[in-house]
């Protein structure tokens, strides 16, 4: 039976469409090509091969884009239907349980699944990407440490691995084997996304912008073209650079010029310019009208149902575009999730809806209700997905918050906080200062 370049057997495929398959999974794992495009290719080349259609719904799902995650489920009883060998069916499996907003249910089954095939690279970023949204990407860890030890260095697709564990150890806090091994992976995958990412995060966390700058424009020809599907949040993380050195001006020149160009119409992609126009905001750095056109791209791609990551950030656009009906009508939606016996309310209940009413008192100058709102829920941050680094917009925030607010004690216990973790970030500063600033 014909097989892929992890040596796995593919229903109903044939030579020419392996081939176009190892394309796509390349592509989607390295967040470096043209995946649907190399789908086509394949399904051209048998119809009725499952891992053709099982990758594409997978790409749509993981977008966690409301109408790309129901064109996922959509597709699925058809994808059912087809003859599947075992690896398939758990990934069949998986997938039911992903489209249906069962993440935890669909990685325990992928979990189970790469004990048994450690080398099935989309599974273990299936995985991840399914974890992040739940604020636990550094379980992507553990699963690639397991598995590494029975690949060969050699094998397609090790460097990729690789990264995976870069990027889960620098989640887990374990920055410099993380930094070690994304740099490594690097060198093994240049084009690659998840290295380079690893090691902009561990930069950013350690607080090293002047570094990051560096690793930036020393490798930006392999990361900022095209085929680089992922770039804007590459863009996104180099901008944050700017911020942390104060270099407020470089930092919106990127997002007119680079940010705004390269953003897909999805959720996850639109977080960026959104996290970081507030974040500039807060530092008195205006951003005009970009906030109105920022909410029209976000139109129908938040639900209050299916992303709180996204939700939240499209709350944050609404309040700062002064669309209030769109604001209340998301918070309408998210308080109905909370109220329902889904898999997501007790998230929306407990930290989604919190932090979207705490912005929105924040954009009004009720700063002490942002406070109020935002310190009992740091400590579960995690929930909302997505990395630390994107979670520090809330950090960040109630910081923030508790200067204006006038709250000495807070302000000045969460500056120093914030100061012993990147004491060259020129922000960090600024909330000090700002804090001692406070009358006693």
């Amino acid at each position: 039976m014909t097989k892929d370049a992890q040596g796995h057997e593919l229903t109903n495929a044939t030579s020419e469409a392996a081939g176009h398959l190892d394309q796509a999974a390349r592509a989607f794992t390295l967040a470096y090509g043209d995946v649907m495009a190399d789908l086509d290719n394949a399904a051209k080349a048998a119809p009725q091969a499952p891992m053709v259609a099982l990758i594409k719904a997978w790409v749509q799902a993981l977008s966690n884009d409301p109408a790309m995650v129901e064109a996922a489920r959509a597709a699925l009883p058809a994808i059912q239907q087809l003859t599947m060998n075992e690896r398939e069916q758990a990934h069949a499996s998986a997938l039911a349980e992903a489209v249906a907003s069962r993440w935890a249910s669909a990685v325990a089954i992928l979990d189970r699944h790469l004990m048994h095939y450690p080398h099935d690279l989309m599974a273990h970023q299936c995985a991840m990407r399914l974890d992040g949204f739940q604020g636990r990407f550094h379980l992507a860890a553990g699963r690639s440490a397991r598995a590494l030890p029975l690949w060969s260095k050699d094998q397609p697709g090790y460097g990729i691995l690789l990264s995976f564990l870069g990027f889960g150890l620098e989640e887990a806090g374990d920055y410099a084997k993380a930094e070690d091994i994304s740099r490594q992976a690097a060198l093994l995958e240049p084009h690659g996304y998840w290295p380079h990412h690893a090691v902009s995060h561990v930069l950013e966390m350690t607080g090293r912008p002047s570094e990051g700058l560096q690793w930036m424009n020393e490798r930006q020809a392999l990361w900022a073209g095209k085929a680089n599907s992922n770039r804007v949040h590459i863009w996104w993380h180099k901008s944050l650079f700017h911020v942390e050195l104060g270099q407020y001006d470089q930092a919106l020149k990127l997002y007119d010029d680079e940010i705004l160009p390269t953003l897909r119409p999805v959720g996850t992609s639109l977080c960026n310019p959104t996290a970081l126009l507030w974040r500039l905001e807060a530092l008195g750095c205006p951003a005009g009208d970009r906030w109105r056109h920022v909410a029209d791209l976000w139109q129908e791609r938040a639900n209050g149902r299916t992303s709180m990551f996204n939700d939240i950030h499209a709350a944050i656009t609404a309040v700062r575009a002064g669309e209030d009906a769109r604001f209340e009508t998301l918070l309408h939606a998210m308080r109905a999730t909370a109220a329902a016996n889904g898999p997501f309310a007790a998230n929306y209940r407990d930290v989604g809806i919190p932090i979207a009413e705490a912005m929105a008192s924040f954009h009004r100058r009720d700063y002490t209700d942002a406070v109020e709102r935002l310190m009992p829920v740091r400590f579960e941050l995690w929930r909302m997905g997505g990395s630390k680094a994107q979670r520090d917009l809330i950090e960040w925030t109630l910081t923030e918050a508790a200067v204006r607010a006038g709250n000495r004690d807070a302000a000045l216990a969460l500056a120093h906080e914030r100061l012993a973790a990147r004491p060259q970030s020129t922000v960090n500063r600024h909330f000090l200062a700002e804090a001692e600033a406070i009358a006693a």
